[in-house]
């Protein structure tokens, strides 16, 4: 995941077709390192976002609008002064740097025609955004850098703009138009200009302009070469292979051939490409996108709601965890104690025995040799010398009675120990489902309910509950649905299922319950289970299992027993089956 110059090339070829000899209309700065460009073009109105933030550097086409200060900053200010109403003459990138560089032509004070030039940098940390005369003199930036700040290059009204110096990287499409050659890089061969002590990988986007991480791994994955292998160790046939798609991927870039697509993990989004990729394997969920825009825009916004949500359940997560643990190491206790009761049924057969021999027993015996009625044994009983046998056999009673109460309440505490670990884990799965804020709120009310939480401090006021389980869609076109947390599940399940829909869950472990509607006296079809029973166990906390076993029966054989925690349920039949996790052929209805 990484804005690459590969992303900056297909960014570049998209704007030079939308923008160019398009006009600025407006300019806004809406946060202090971020501009909103609306650009008029034969397609209509255009908003080009260009984010210079050092943690998150962007660029790409938008519909959405931000609100900007009521008092224009002094660049955005400058920028409306020189460039508002001006017409974009071309939008280009040298090489494959991180650098976007865009001519607009306008009209100066005096009337004349005269060229700026807008260049953004989106290089993390170092992410600017330069305004420059035809010259290449710097009128201003967006964050000025004096050398006090960089000893490397400075960037201040009136310097010379200079290109960010190349960390010795090689440029890749130079390989692909003989520049190579010119430029002495030896001769024109890509594989010689790599490091080759280091992992093929590494190599490859180390010594290379604009390659990312993703981008070197799938070059070794086209190639059949081992990522991990150094570069010199690699066989001739392999490195021919290297060689082949690196000069491939370099005029792919030059014709402009981009298959912008976003990979996806547990439906989360894990990576991004302006390239195809292959590495993933056929069964991963990797989604092409319409344009690079659409993909940068779509894939942060999605994992900014990710983020967001993981940070707002940040705490409910801590109260989860610090509960669960307290109540492990309770069980862990109670079962130590639980252990020292064993013997339980040895004191109460000694104190029987005793009273039963007692006659024949003599007193200041240190034991006494009796026989087992029960088994016909003879048994050894140690005795208290001190102690007449009736008072040996009284001691023996009462350290039974004792271990009896001890192991009647421990038996009980330990079920609810168990239950409230049960409990508390299938939150933790119900916290790592939810997708937005309001799949929240029921989870915290739970929380609240059990006594981990305290309870809100609004009288009167209940939490709108605006949260639904998830719905899909079979392949057969049957409805199934997905409990996202215990109070849905229970609802689901009791209010909203029949008593002929079929219920799935994961066996044994902390999970959604999932209901697949059918009418009555129906045949459902085999694919109907399997996909239900996927989501079930997608929607469990084995979902990073590879095969997870799923339990399902009717809904009318669930029961709940009385006082059970939210979510527990019990059944007594059932069908199983084992299945993975790969729910991408289900299409999920947006509700």
């Amino acid at each position: 995941m990484a804005f690459d110059g590969i992303t900056m090339a297909a960014l570049v070829k998209e704007l030079d077709n939308k923008i160019t000899d398009g006009r600025i209309s407006k300019i806004a700065q809406p946060e202090a390192d971020e501009l909103i460009l609306t650009i008029h073009t034969g397609e209509g109105n255009l908003k080009l976002l260009i984010s210079a933030d050092a943690s998150l550097p962007l660029a790409y086409l938008t519909e959405n609008n931000k609100q900007g200060p009521l008092t224009a900053p002094n660049f955005c200010m400058l920028l409306r002064k020189h460039i508002q109403g001006g017409r974009i003459v071309s939008v280009t990138q040298p090489g494959l740097e991180r650098i976007m560089i865009t001519e607009i032509e306008h009209l100066d004070e005096m009337g004349d025609l005269c060229r700026k030039k807008l260049i953004f940098e989106l290089m993390g940390k170092h992410s600017n955004i330069i305004f420059t005369d035809s010259e290449g003199k710097i009128i201003d930036s967006i964050k000025r850098i004096s050398f006090a700040i960089s000893s490397v290059r400075e960037v201040l009204p009136g310097r010379d703009y200079v290109l960010p110096p190349s960390q010795d990287k090689e440029e890749l499409l130079d390989f692909c138009d003989g520049s190579a050659i010119e430029k002495g890089t030896s001769a024109g061969d890509v594989l010689e200009a790599l490091n080759p002590a280091k992992p093929a990988f590494k190599a490859i986007y180390g010594g290379l302009k604009g390659i990312s991480p993703l981008m070197a791994n799938e070059i070794c994955f086209r190639a059949g070469a081992d990522p991990d292998m150094p570069l010199s160790e690699l066989s001739g046939a392999v490195k021919d292979a290297l060689r082949e798609n690196l000069m491939g991927l370099a005029g792919a870039i030059k014709r402009g051939e981009y298959s912008p697509c976003i990979v996806y993990e547990n439906k989360l989004p894990a990576e991004y490409s302006a390239i195809g990729l292959t590495m993933y394997g056929s069964g991963a969920d990797i989604r092409p996108v319409a344009s690079i825009s659409a993909l940068l825009e779509q894939f942060y916004r999605e994992k900014n709601i990710s983020v967001r949500i993981r940070q707002r359940s940040a705490d409910l997560r801590h109260l989860v965890q610090v509960a669960l643990e307290r109540n492990v190491k309770k069980l862990d206790l109670q079962m130590k104690q639980l252990k020292d009761t064993e013997d339980r049924d040895k004191n109460r057969l000694y104190g029987e025995l005793l009273t039963a021999y007692a006659y024949q027993i003599d007193n200041g015996c240190d034991f006494a040799e009796v026989d087992n009625y029960y088994t016909g044994e003879k048994i050894r009983i140690p005795m208290d010398k001190n102690l007449s046998p009736s008072e040996n056999a009284k001691r023996y009673f009462d350290k039974y009675g004792k271990q009896k109460r001890t192991f009647e309440h421990l038996t009980d505490l330990i079920e609810e120990a168990k239950a409230d670990i049960e409990h508390l884990r299938s939150i933790q799965t119900a916290l790592d489902i939810a997708l937005a804020e309001e799949d929240l709120v029921q989870i915290r009310l739970e929380l609240e309910e059990g006594g981990y939480v305290k309870k809100s401090s609004s009288k009167g006021k209940k939490a709108k509950i605006t949260s639904k389980p998830f719905h899909y869609i079979s392949s057969d076109g049957y409805d199934i649905y997905v409990g996202k947390n215990n109070f849905q599940n229970d609802e689901l399940t009791f209010k909203f299922a029949n008593g002929g829909d079929w219920w799935f869950h994961a066996k044994k472990i902390p999970g959604s319950h999932v209901v697949l509607k059918v009418k009555q006296g129906e045949e459902v079809p085999d694919r109907a289970f399997e996909e239900a029973a996927k989501l079930a166990a997608f929607y469990s906390s084995g979902r990073e299992y590879d095969k997870v076993e799923i339990d399902y029966v009717r809904k009318k054989e669930v029961k709940k027993p009385s006082g059970a925690k939210p979510g527990f349920v019990v059944y007594y039949t059932n069908y199983s089956m084992t299945t993975d996790t790969d729910i991408s052929s289900l299409r999920q209805f947006e509700q």
